[in-house]
């Protein structure tokens, strides 16, 4: 079998491209490339770290290595989920790797976990190569719809407890899911009580994108709030999310809902005190969030 390249790969080492980030890239040293193909939808890569295991690329982009996808599946899930007392129904879009339904059905109170991603390949791919995320898929209280994630939101007005956007970065596929048309498709699909959350980009790279996204969301729900994990393979080491709810004077940045500590301690980056301390910006992105 030839050898496996990556026009990404030279010498050894993967280097991350994007516009969304210039003058930076991250570097990864591979010991193996495992996959590469081009979907309908975009350029998928795989392949062996020195450090970090197995690493998941769409278009160039780091997604998960992991070694660290820990902290952002269990933090985009755990942060609204715990937000909510009751979660019975929970809409995932995007996620095509599984690590967020293995996230989501840890909660005992689901009933029903739908995950819908554009790309079969990154699902069919996911569960070759990142056994331990797309572990989430086997679980009996999951169905997979394979479609668009904003054409779904329209064609399905089931009412959702919580829905979870674990997109890309806004450009290719995922571009629609950051347009204000999308917030106001969620907050529709939403139960009273409702809450949302989804990938909010870095405070390092990313604030007036972020603003946009807070103010167009404040137009639409009465109760909005960023909050922010660390991944070390993710754009300056850091992610955030924007969490929305539909009910007047919920306090997002406190769980309503806890896990048994004794659970808690299985968990490897979420827990009550990180809840609270994940809204707690730093002042600079504090000032230009809050003008």
């Amino acid at each position: 079998m030839p050898e496996i390249t990556h026009p990404n790969i030279s010498n050894g080492w993967f280097r991350e491209s994007t516009i969304l980030w210039p003058g930076q890239a991250m570097c990864l040293q591979v010991a193996e490339v495992l996959h590469h193909e081009k979907s309908k939808f975009q350029d998928i890569l795989v392949f062996k770290s020195s450090d970090y295991g197995n690493v998941l690329v769409l278009d160039g982009v780091i997604q998960c290595t992991e070694r660290d996808e820990f902290a952002y599946q269990e933090m985009i899930t755990h942060l609204p989920l715990n937000s909510h007392p009751n979660p019975q129904k929970v809409l995932v879009i995007g996620g095509g790797d599984g690590g967020v339904l293995r996230e989501v059905v840890k909660h005992e109170s689901v009933e029903e976990v739908t995950l819908c991603d554009i790309d079969e390949a990154v699902v069919r791919v996911s569960k070759q190569f990142l056994p331990k995320m797309a572990i989430g898929f086997d679980h009996p209280k999951v169905k997979v719809e394979i479609a668009d994630g904003f054409d779904f939101l329209k064609a399905n007005r089931n009412p959702y407890d919580v829905i979870i956007v674990d997109s890309s970065d806004p450009v290719g596929p995922a571009e629609s899911l950051f347009r204000d048309a999308f917030f106001g498709l969620m907050r529709d699909a939403l139960r009273p009580g409702g809450v949302v959350c989804t990938q909010g980009e870095c405070q390092w790279l990313h604030l007036p994108l972020i603003k946009q996204v807070l103010t167009s969301s404040k137009k639409l729900y009465p109760v909005v709030e960023y909050a922010y994990a660390s991944v070390p393979t993710y754009p300056s080491g850091q992610i955030g999310f924007v969490l929305c709810c539909n009910e007047k004077g919920r306090n997002l940045k406190k769980p309503l809902r806890r896990f048994d500590p004794k659970f808690e301690e299985k968990l490897q980056y979420y827990n009550t005190v990180i809840h609270e301390a994940a809204f707690v910006l730093p002042q600079f992105a504090r000032n230009a969030l809050s003008s």
